[in-house]
């Protein structure tokens, strides 16, 4: 099927909708007035509702018609980014520092429009489960979410979710088979040397000498422990040290961000890591702490649930505008906590348009509504593609 006629009707609606959400954006663990406007629409279209799942989180439950006891659950995230908005669109944010600069207005509409429309039709059998989740930027909502239960208490043969992409060319999907976002991780280290004065280095042990040494190895990680096919990133994003010109510092402080594509690659990642900092301690005869913190885990879609939604858009959309190859992405996603506790798939809704010159998170970033029927025909077909009535 083509984008779905009745939801084409409603694309008004679901930009009224995107356009409130936009307004008034908030933060991880925040959503409240975005989780009460969801809740309140749901109830309208007698959906049941279930709220407070993982902080500001909830899920709407529909039953189709039949006695099936298939489930499927479609994910939306909620949250806004903390950027000053500069779009200068009538419904820009109203609140000072706070944007939805990723798009998840959109993404909660798109949810929106798919559940309204399937409340009214009720063509499928089985039972839909509406995951509306916060805190995807940063805070892992969807961590929070499975951690308070969510797939106990609404199990589901399959979970799906999907993202605008403002920078491949509207009218299609794009989406891969395996690993399609990397994992998200973080380094914070701490060289602990001998402060002194400038004029007689010979007294002191450098921090600063060492962790300029320190960056240079670390580099060594990616180019000579990655495959040149393969795909990582170490960035050294912070480097503080020192007081004044005349002056060793006694320490220095890194940060680095590191980003991985397969859970074998962020455990070589981690661990040369830990070597390298270790080495170079011995090296220069200092202490250097190391406190490495996994984030969100790489996204992987599994085979049968890629399957699954690669023919649902290809109804939408056409399969010559479904590419199954699409690059691995080195941005992260929490719903890849979601995808390690249920079967399930993620796919890129593609976006850009001369309209919508600017890519996520950027201050005059604006979702482009003319995708929000594209994205809610998708989870439409998906439901009645899955569970067909009898």
């Amino acid at each position: 099927m083509p984008v779905n006629n009745r939801i084409a009707e409603m694309h008004n609606d679901m930009q009224e909708w995107r356009h409130d959400i936009h307004k008034h954006p908030e933060l991880c663990f925040e959503e409240v007035r975005t989780a009460k406007v969801v809740a309140e629409k749901l109830r309208s279209w007698d959906i049941e509702v279930h709220e407070g799942i993982g902080v500001t989180g909830l899920v709407g439950v529909l039953k189709g018609q039949g006695n099936s006891g298939r489930t499927i659950g479609i994910r939306a995230d909620m949250d806004a980014l903390p950027l000053q908005e500069l779009t200068g669109v009538p419904y820009q944010s109203i609140y000072e520092g706070k944007m939805h600069a990723c798009g998840h207005d959109g993404h909660t509409a798109i949810l929106l429009g798919a559940a309204k429309y399937l409340s009214e039709t009720r063509n499928f059998d089985g039972t839909v489960h509406f995951i509306f989740q916060p805190a995807e930027e940063g805070g892992g909502g969807g961590d929070a979410m499975v951690k308070d239960g969510l797939f106990e208490r609404f199990p589901c043969d399959g979970v799906y979710g999907l993202h605008n992409m403002p920078d491949m060319p509207k009218g299609g999907f794009h989406i891969k088979y395996g690993p399609l976002m990397a994992s998200a991780d973080e380094a914070s280290v701490t060289i602990h040397g001998k402060g002194g004065h400038a004029a007689h280095p010979q007294r002191s042990i450098d921090p600063l000498m060492i962790g300029v040494q320190l960056h240079v190895a670390l580099q060594t990680i990616v180019s000579r422990n990655v495959g040149p096919v393969d795909n990582a990133v170490v960035s050294i994003t912070e480097f503080h040290a020192g007081t004044a010109g005349n002056i060793i510092p006694h320490d220095a402080k890194l940060s680095a961000s590191i980003r991985t594509t397969t859970p074998e690659m962020r455990d070589m990642v981690e661990k040369r890591f830990k070597e390298i900092c270790a080495g170079v301690a011995v090296t220069y005869g200092v202490e250097i702490e190391v406190e490495y913190r996994r984030n969100y885990p790489c996204t992987v879609n599994h085979d049968n649930e890629t399957d699954i939604i690669v023919k649902a858009a290809s109804a939408v959309v056409g399969a010559n505008n479904v590419n199954t190859n699409a690059p691995v992405r080195m941005g992260s996603e929490d719903f890849s906590f979601m995808l390690e506790a249920c079967p399930g798939a993620y796919i890129f809704l593609a976006a850009k348009d001369e309209t919508h010159p600017h890519s996520v998170h950027h201050p005059e970033y604006d979702f482009n509504d003319e995708i929000l029927s594209t994205g809610a025909s998708l989870w439409a077909q998906l439901v009645e593609q899955e569970m067909p009535r009898s």
